[in-house]
């Protein structure tokens, strides 16, 4: 058993040229993927903010009420 094949845990580890490249199906997946991710973040970050309730915490409130005048 090479050190260098190995971690110390006794796992295989895997080098850059070992692995198979990927199809195009894999990559197009990848990008839809984290495309979707984002635009969910992105969603939430804006339905935050519509609907923030500027009376909670007063220093957000023109931020806020700016949010919400760009989206409705």
């Amino acid at each position: 058993m090479e050190r260098i094949g190995f971690e110390p845990f006794g796992e295989r580890l895997v080098s850059a040229t070992d692995t198979q490249p990927q199809s195009r199906a894999s990559k197009l997946l990848l990008r839809a993927g984290t495309g979707l991710f984002w635009s969910l973040v992105a969603g939430i970050v804006l339905a935050r903010a519509a609907f923030f309730e500027p009376g909670v915490y007063d220093g957000f409130s023109r931020v806020a009420s700016l949010a919400k005048s760009l989206i409705f």
